[in-house]
C-alpha cells in the first residue's frame, strides 16, 4: 500500500486550526500569555528546565493531530451517510405494469399532442443555435412523437432519501419507430441544394429520478447519468417524399451529440428540470418577464478550497516555479458576475472571506423559463486578467397560477426550491459548485410576466421612483399593425474613451428595416426620437445596438433584444431595457402597437373610403452639416411617398435653407420619407440627413407643425407642416383651383420654353446656365407627375361619389333594388 502524499500547510488551515483550538479550549487565550511570560523569565532571568519547550511542542502537535483526525472522521461520516442514503431504499422494489398500461391509454390523445407541441419549440431553438457544419440553415417542418409511449419502471420502482428529500427512482426506456420529425436543411459547401432529414426512430434508455418539492406543488426530474441514445435518420432530395439515400456524413452523429449535450446540460444529475402542478391553471402563455437580482454576500470563502478545483489547478498550478498551493493569500479580492442569457452584470470588488455587495440588477427574460448564473472571480491588483474561482446557478419557471418556481442545487447535491408570486422577495443561499466550500446569498424579485395575449401580471414591488419595467412590445401573429417606438433616453452607459467622453447613438433593426437616432454628446443622452415599423408576421424581436461615435470606427457599447409579442392595440409601454454584453447601461423605450386600418377608417384617410390627400409644407431647415469644402451646402429635399418621388428647389450656399414649398400626395397610408441632399452640378449628390414624417394618426384637416431631427448625421433639423386633407366632393372638385385644362397648357408651354432655352445654352457653352436649366426641367417633371397624381385622385373621388349616389338611389327606390337583386 503506497504512502499517502502529505498536503502542504497553508495559512488558512492554520487560522482555522487556531479558531478550533480556541473554541475547544476557552482558557487557551489566557494560557498562551502565561506560557510566553514563563518562557521570557526562563530565558532572561533564570532557567526552569530544558524540557518546557519540548512539552509545549508535544502538546501542540497532539492537539493538531486530534483536529486533523476529527476532520477526517466527519468527512468519512458524511460519505458513509451519503452512500447509505443513495443505496438503501426506504421502500422495497415495486413492479408497475399498471403505470405502463395507464400510459398506453392516455398517450395517443392527450400526452402525445401536448408533449409534441412542447418539445417542438425546444427542438427548434436548439437546432438554430447548434447547427452542423454541413448545414447552412435548418427548419423544423413537422414534429410528432408517434403512438408508442415510453416504458417506465420495467425493472421496478423504489423510493430513497437524500437528507430530508425523498426521491423516486425508475427506469426509462423509450424505443419508438413510428415517430415523425421532419427537418428541411439547406446544405453548406461542398454540398449544395436542400435535403429533407427525417427522424423516424428513437431509442432512449436510462434511469430517472423524480423529486417532489414545495409540498407537492412541483417535482424535479433528471437522469442519473447520460442516457443511451440511438437515432434513426432517413434522407431525401427535398421533394415531398423522403427516400432512404446516401447518408450525409456526420448528420446522424451530430443529432445524437446534440441530444446528449442537451441532456447533460439540463437534466442529468445534479441538473434538474421542473414540472409544476398548480392548483389553478390560468392557461396563459408567458413570453417574457423582468426580474430584480440582488447579490447580497458570499461566505465561507477559502482560497485553498476554491483553488482546489481540479480544472483550475490544472490551468494554473505553478507560478514562477512555485506551487500555487504554497502561495499564501491573506485577503481575497472578489467580485460576482450575474449572467442571464446574453445579459451580464457584475458587482464591485470586495475583500475578505465573507464579502458583502448588496448590488441589485435589472434583468430580463425572453421565455417562460430562465437560468441565472453567478460566477465568482478573484481580482488581483498586479494581474490584468481576473481569475475564475467558482460558480452556481438558479433556475426559474412560470407556473400556471401566475407564480414562479425557483430551484437550485443544494449542499451535497441536494435541492433548494422556493415558490413566490410577482412582487414577493425570495432569498436563497446557494453553495458554489465543484468546490469544497463557499456559499452565495441572493435575493430575487420577479417584477412581472408578460403573456402572448397582451396581458401582464400585476405587481406592487417598487425598487425606485422611476418606472423600470421591461415591457414586451407588439407583434401578434397577424398583419395590419404598426410598431410605434420612441427612444427616450439612456443611463449608465460605459465609456471606452480614455478622455471620458461619450457620443452615443442607437441603431434599431426590425426585420430588414433599419433606423438610427441622432448622436448625443453626453453619458446621459436624451433623444426623444420616434420611429415606426410595419408589422412582420413571425418576427418577434426588435434588435437594438448602442454605439459610441468615434473618428476611426464606432465602438459597440451594448445591445439588447425586445420581445415584440403580446401588446394590446393602443397600449403604451414605458420601459427600461438593460444592455447586453456589457457591464452597465440601460435604454428607456416607449412602445405602442397601432392598428392602421382602424385609425384610418375612423378618420376616413384612405381613398377607398372617399377621402383625399396629404399636404406637406417644407418650410425650412437649420444647422445642416457642411457638404462642400468651403463649409456650406446647396440643400434640397427629395420626398419619397410610396413609389412617388418629388423634390424642392435648391437653396445655394447655406446651412439654414428656407424652401416654403407645398407638395401633395394621395393619402394611401404609405411612409413619408424626407431625404435632405446637397446638390452638385457635375458630381453625384451627397446625403446630409433624412427623416420620417408621421402623419397616419393625425385627425382629418388638422395641421401638425413640428421640427424633425435628421438621422444619419451629427446635427440638423427640418421644419415641416403636414395635414391630412379630407374634402367634400361638392366643395372641392379637384386638388387645384385652376381648371385642369389651363394647368395642362401651362405645363406644356413651360416645358417648350425650357427646352428652347436649354438648346441655346448648349450652343453658347454656358455651364452655369445649363445647371439651372436642368433644375428647371426636373421641377417641371415633378409638376407634371404631381398633376397626373391629382388627376388620378380626382378620378377616384368622382368614382367614389358616383358609387355613393348610385347606392342612395338603389336604397330609396325599392323597385330598382329588387330588380338589381333579381338580376
Amino acid at each position: 500500500m503506497g504512502r499517502r502524499k502529505r498536503r502542504a500547510f497553508s495559512f488558512d488551515e492554520a487560522v482555522e486550526f487556531l479558531n478550533h483550538l480556541i473554541a475547544e479550549k476557552p482558557l487557551l487565550p489566557f494560557l498562551i500569555p502565561l506560557i510566553f511570560l514563563a518562557w521570557a523569565v526562563e530565558r532572561w532571568v533564570f532557567s526552569f528546565s530544558n524540557w518546557v519547550p519540548l512539552v509545549v511542542a508535544v502538546w501542540a502537535a497532539t492537539q493538531y493531530g486530534n483536529y486533523q483526525r476529527r476532520i477526517l472522521v466527519e468527512e468519512l461520516n458524511k460519505k458513509w451517510q451519503r452512500v447509505i442514503r443513495d443505496t438503501s431504499p426506504i421502500t422495497p422494489l415495486e413492479h408497475c405494469e399498471w403505470l405502463n398500461k395507464l400510459l398506453m391509454e392516455v398517450w395517443p390523445n392527450y400526452m402525445n399532442p401536448k408533449l409534441s407541441l412542447r418539445f417542438s419549440s425546444i427542438v427548434e431553438k436548439r437546432l438554430k443555435h447548434r447547427k452542423s457544419r454541413l448545414i447552412e440553415k435548418i427548419e423544423l417542418l413537422e414534429f410528432a412523437l408517434g403512438s408508442s409511449p415510453p416504458s417506465l419502471g420495467l425493472h421496478g420502482i423504489c423510493w430513497s432519501s437524500l437528507g430530508d428529500q425523498r426521491i423516486m427512482r425508475l427506469g426509462f426506456d423509450w424505443d419508438t419507430t413510428d415517430m415523425s420529425i421532419l427537418l428541411h436543411a439547406k446544405l453548406a459547401k461542398p454540398f449544395m441544394g436542400t435535403a429533407r432529414i427525417v427522424i423516424n426512430s428513437l431509442h432512449i434508455k436510462g434511469d430517472l429520478l423524480l423529486m417532489p418539492v414545495l409540498d407537492g406543488r412541483a417535482f424535479l426530474y433528471s437522469f442519473v447519468s447520460i442516457p443511451e441514445v440511438r437515432i434513426g435518420v432517413a434522407f431525401g432530395s427535398g421533394g415531398s417524399q423522403s427516400l432512404p439515400a446516401t447518408e450525409l456524413p456526420g448528420v446522424s452523429s451530430w443529432l445524437v451529440k446534440l441530444l446528449n449535450d442537451t441532456f447533460a446540460k439540463t437534466m442529468v444529475e445534479p441538473r434538474r428540470r421542473c414540472y409544476s402542478l398548480p392548483s389553478v391553471d390560468l392557461r396563459k402563455k408567458a413570453v417574457g418577464g423582468s426580474i430584480y437580482v440582488t447579490v447580497i454576500s458570499a461566505s465561507k470563502l477559502s482560497s485553498s478550497c476554491l483553488r482546489g478545483n481540479s480544472s483550475r489547478r490544472q490551468q494554473s498550478s505553478f507560478t514562477n516555479g512555485t506551487s500555487e498551493e504554497q502561495v499564501v493569500v491573506k485577503d481575497l479580492q472578489t467580485f460576482a458576475e450575474v449572467e442571464l442569457e446574453e445579459l451580464t452584470r457584475r458587482t464591485d470588488v470586495r475583500s475578505g472571506s465573507s464579502p458583502t455587495w448588496n448590488s441589485t440588477f435589472n434583468m430580463v427574460l425572453h421565455e417562460e423559463t430562465g437560468t441565472i448564473r453567478f460566477h465568482l472571480y478573484e481580482c488581483t491588483p498586479s494581474n490584468v486578467k481576473c481569475d475564475y474561482l467558482a460558480s452556481c446557478e438558479i433556475k426559474m419557471k412560470y407556473v400556471g397560477d401566475d407564480s414562479t418556481t425557483f430551484w437550485a442545487i443544494g449542499p451535497d447535491s441536494g435541492v433548494i426550491a422556493k415558490h413566490a408570486f410577482c412582487g414577493q422577495e425570495v432569498e436563497m443561499v446557494i453553495p458554489f459548485e465543484e468546490v469544497n466550500s463557499g456559499e452565495l446569498t441572493v435575493r430575487l424579485v420577479l417584477k412581472e410576466w408578460q403573456f402572448s395575449d397582451g396581458s401582464h401580471t400585476f405587481n406592487t414591488y417598487h425598487l425606485s421612483s422611476r418606472q423600470s419595467l421591461y415591457g414586451s412590445s407588439t407583434v401578434l401573429s397577424r398583419t395590419g399593425r404598426k410598431i410605434s417606438l420612441t427612444v427616450v433616453e439612456g443611463k449608465d452607459l460605459i465609456v471606452k474613451d480614455k478622455s471620458g467622453k461619450c457620443d452615443p447613438y442607437v441603431k434599431l433593426q426590425y426585420g430588414k428595416a433599419l433606423q438610427r437616432t441622432r448622436t448625443s454628446h453626453t453619458l446621459t443622452p436624451i433623444w426623444n426620437q420616434k420611429f415606426e415599423f410595419d408589422e412582420i408576421v413571425g418576427d418577434e424581436y426588435l434588435k437594438i445596438k448602442c454605439f459610441n461615435e468615434e473618428t476611426f470606427g464606432d465602438d459597440n457599447i451594448g445591445s439588447a433584444r425586445v420581445n415584440l409579442e403580446g401588446l394590446v392595440d393602443g397600449s403604451l409601454r414605458d420601459v427600461w431595457v438593460p444592455l447586453e454584453q456589457v457591464n452597465s447601461g440601460e435604454l428607456r423605450l416607449q412602445i405602442e402597437a397601432v392598428r392602421v386600418e382602424d385609425n384610418e377608417g375612423s378618420r376616413g384617410s384612405t381613398i377607398g373610403s372617399g377621402s383625399g390627400w396629404v399636404e406637406l409644407v417644407l418650410i425650412e431647415a437649420k444647422e445642416l452639416i457642411a457638404a462642400d469644402l468651403r463649409g456650406t451646402s446647396d440643400p434640397y429635399v427629395r420626398v419619397q411617398y410610396g413609389n412617388l418621388k418629388k423634390r424642392t428647389k435648391v437653396m445655394h450656399k447655406t446651412l439654414n435653407p428656407q424652401w416654403n414649398q407645398t407638395l401633395e400626395f394621395p393619402d394611401d397610408g404609405s411612409p413619408l420619407v424626407l431625404h435632405v441632399k446637397d446638390h452638385n452640378a457635375l458630381l453625384p449628390t451627397s446625403n446630409i440627413g433624412d427623416c420620417v414624417v408621421e402623419y397616419q394618426r393625425l385627425p382629418p384637416n388638422q395641421m401638425s407643425d413640428k421640427w424633425i431631427p435628421l438621422q444619419g448625421v451629427k446635427r440638423g433639423e427640418i421644419h415641416i407642416q403636414v395635414t391630412r386633407k379630407v374634402p367634400e366632393i361638392q366643395k372641392k372638385a379637384s386638388l387645384d383651383s385652376e381648371p385642369s385644362l389651363t394647368r395642362a397648357h401651362q405645363i406644356s408651354s413651360q416645358m417648350k420654353q425650357t427646352m428652347n432655352k436649354f438648346r441655346s445654352l448648349i450652343e453658347g457653352g454656358n455651364l452655369e446656365g445649363l445647371s439651372a436649366a436642368l433644375i428647371d426641367i426636373e421641377n417641371l417633371e415633378d409638376m407634371q407627375e404631381e398633376y397626373m397624381v391629382q388627376l388620378e385622385t380626382e378620378q377616384m373621388l368622382l368614382i367614389n361619389k358616383i358609387t355613393e349616389l348610385g347606392q342612395e338611389v338603389l336604397n330609396t327606390s325599392p323597385s330598382l333594388s329588387r330588380r338589381s337583386s333579381g338580376t
